[in-house]
C-alpha cells in the first residue's frame, strides 16, 4: 500500500521541488555505475555519506547535506521522489520557493542529527533524502490533515486505488517509522527509522509558525482540515496533472 497522488493542486509552479528532484536524480545517475564495484561504492559513500561516528567526533558535518542527495539504489530513489512529488509542491506553495528550500534542508539536517544521536558510534554510512522528505510530510500533516490522498492497494490479485485522508496515511507511516526505530538495532544498518521519524517531527515543528500565522486551530476550523481551495478531481483511467 503506497500513495500515488493527492487531491491538493498547487497554485504555483513548484520550481524548488522540481530542482530537488532533478538534483537527486542527476547525482544518483552520476555514480550509479559504482554499484558494479562495491569497493568503489563504499569508498564513495564513506566520503559523502553521513557517518554517525565521524560526526560524533566533530568531523564531516557537511555530509549531513551531501548525504541527502545520495541513494542506495533505484527503488530507494524512486520511492523518495514519489513522496516528494506528491507532497512537496503544496508545502512549497504555502511557504514560497526560497523558504521551502531552507525548510527542506533544515529538516534534512535535523533528521541526520537525530540519526547520529540514535547511534553515535556507528560507522555505517547513512544516505537518502528520506529525512528531509519526512519533514515535508510532517508539514503536510499540520497544514492539510484531511486532504485526500489516493492509495494504491495491492493484495495478491486485488489491485485498487482509493482515497483516504492525509492524516491517516501520514500517521500510519510515522507509526511504522517509530516502531521500526524501537525494534531495530540501529548500529546494524538498514532503514534509518530514527532519521525518518526525526525529520517528520522536525518538519511539523518548523511549520508551526506558518500554521499559527494562518490562524492555528481557527485555520483548521475554517478549512475543516481540507486544503483551502477546490480539490482536484481525477478520471478513473488516468492520472492527470491538475493545477488551480
Amino acid at each position: 500500500m503506497f500513495p500515488i497522488r493527492d487531491h491538493n493542486p498547487s497554485g504555483r509552479i513548484p520550481y524548488v521541488t522540481y530542482m530537488l528532484m532533478a538534483a537527486n536524480i542527476g547525482i544518483f545517475l552520476s555514480y550509479v555505475a559504482l554499484f558494479n564495484d562495491p569497493r568503489a561504492l563504499n569508498g564513495f559513500f564513506f566520503v559523502y555519506a553521513a557517518i554517525p561516528a565521524r560526526i560524533s567526533a566533530g568531523d564531516g558535518f557537511g555530509t549531513l547535506i551531501s548525504s541527502m542527495f545520495l541513494h542506495g539504489g533505484w527503488m530507494h530513489l524512486i520511492g523518495n521522489m514519489l513522496f516528494l512529488w506528491i507532497f512537496g509542491d503544496n508545502i512549497e506553495d504555502e511557504m514560497g520557493h526560497i523558504p521551502f528550500l531552507i525548510f527542506y534542508l533544515v529538516a534534512g539536517i535535523a533528521a541526520g542529527l537525530i540519526q547520529v544521536i540514535s547511534a553515535p558510534g556507528s560507522d555505517i554510512p547513512t544516505v537518502g533524502a528520506s529525512g528531509a522528505i519526512a519533514g515535508v510530510m510532517g508539514s503536510y500533516l499540520l497544514l492539510f490533515p484531511k486532504a485526500r490522498v489516493d492509495i494504491l492497494l495491492i493484495l495478491i490479485i486485488f489491485i485498487r486505488i482509493f482515497p483516504i485522508p492525509a492524516w491517516i496515511m501520514l500517521a500510519v507511516w510515522f507509526g511504522m517509522q517509530f516502531v521500526g526505530g524501537i525494534g531495530t538495532d540501529v548500529s546494524a544498518g538498514g532503514v534509518a527509522y530514527w532519521a525518518h521519524a526525526g525529520g517528520f517531527v522536525a518538519g511539523l515543528v518548523l511549520t508551526l509558525p506558518l500554521w499559527l500565522r494562518r490562524g492555528g486551530v481557527a485555520f483548521w476550523r475554517r478549512t475543516q482540515g481540507h486544503p483551502p481551495h477546490p480539490e482536484a478531481v481525477y478520471a478513473s483511467s488516468r492520472i492527470p496533472k491538475v493545477r488551480r
